[in-house]
């Protein structure tokens, strides 16, 4: 009797032990963040991704006829495809154009987070009045953050920030329109700072994070180039919501404003950030309105750092994914969107679909 009672215990037991296994979540992998110097960083294969190998090549192609010099998949940190074309290397710096915008609002954002600006205080409290050709009155509307969101109602017909070129349009906040007038940010950390631009970027946000690469003043832009490696950084701090490992770079506050709808003309459109998947959007040079998603082959939850001659990163929160290309012209010269886009999605989108 005494035996059978301990067998049916054991039998119990097991069983119990047996569900408590089958209950146990499966463990989520860890984000993997590559050393600040050295060339060292961690792969992931498609194999292991259980993603269609059968659909790398057919984008590899696409990337390369396209005119692409460099193209890097993250997931969690970890690099799954990491290519370079057309004379291009790891080793190669490349221009970022538009894409380092985001750059700029990063970097804005980590100077109000020390105090030492707000976004909601007028761009003229830094830099002075007469920074524009506007009115005092109509200049004093303008605030940092509508320079962070395109919104500053100046005359967007040139690049050109003299004052001279820098014209009333519309009041600020009332009209969205994408203009270079943005870079007076740069201005706006370095004297609130009391540092260069270059070297505030460098000490609180590049240097941080392991990135190469430095701004060139090309004509009136402020473009900032490095390698491939450096942009996917970028990309990766940001999947990250402005954490590195355990170090906090860009308060989640801020992340989480700047990767948001920021104003209700441009919805799809946040803190020099794109954003996916929104019910409508605008484009550079246009006051038109069109509806449905910036790229409807694209995830929804995705934003985005996009740049004359499609430099991109998209960053993927859903699918803890960062992706970087660099390189020429898709096809027409353009500054920020273009059709390649829409195809590019598809053929990423057949890896893991």
């Amino acid at each position: 009797m005494f035996k059978n009672i301990c067998k049916i215990l054991i039998i119990v037991l097991c069983i119990s032990c047996s569900k408590e296994d089958n209950n146990t979540p499966t463990p989520t992998e860890s984000m993997y963040f590559p050393p600040l110097t050295g060339n060292t960083w961690e792969t992931k294969s498609i194999a292991d991704l259980k993603w269609n190998q059968n659909a790398v090549q057919p984008l590899l192609d696409y990337l390369e006829l396209k005119h692409s010099k460099s193209f890097i998949i993250l997931v969690n940190g970890r690099i799954v495809l990491e290519n370079y074309f057309n004379g291009h290397n790891a080793a190669t710096n490349w221009y970022w154009a538009s894409a380092g915008k985001t750059l700029t609002s990063t970097t804005t954002g980590i100077a109000q987070q020390e105090n030492l600006l707000n976004i909601n205080n007028k761009v003229s409290q830094y830099l002075g009045t007469g920074w524009t050709s506007e009115t005092l009155t109509q200049e004093s509307l303008i605030t940092c953050k509508h320079l962070l969101t395109m919104t500053s109602g100046l005359d967007d017909s040139t690049d050109d920030v003299k004052p001279a070129n820098l014209l009333y349009k519309a009041d600020a906040g009332t009209r969205w329109a994408y203009h270079n007038v943005y870079v007076k940010l740069q201005d706006v950390v370095a004297k609130a700072s009391g540092q260069t631009w270059e070297n505030y970027f460098n000490a609180k946000l590049r240097d941080k994070i392991g990135m190469d690469g430095n701004w060139v003043q090309l004509g009136v832009n402020s473009v900032y180039t490095s390698t491939s490696r450096s942009m996917a950084r970028f990309g990766l701090l940001m999947l990250n919501k402005g954490k590195w490992e355990n170090n906090i770079i860009l308060n989640e506050a801020y992340f989480n404003e700047a990767t948001a709808t920021s104003q209700n003309i441009n919805l799809g459109y946040g803190y020099l950030w794109w954003l996916n998947g929104k019910t409508s959007y605008h484009l550079p040079q246009s006051q038109l309105t069109f509806q449905g998603s910036i790229i409807p082959t694209g995830p929804s939850d995705m934003f985005m750092a996009l740049g004359k001659n499609d430099q991109k990163i998209y960053v993927v929160p859903s699918k803890n994914m960062v992706i970087i290309r660099m390189g020429d012209a898709a096809d027409d010269v353009n500054l920020a969107l273009s059709d390649f886009d829409k195809t590019l999605w598809q053929k990423i989108s057949a890896l893991y679909q």
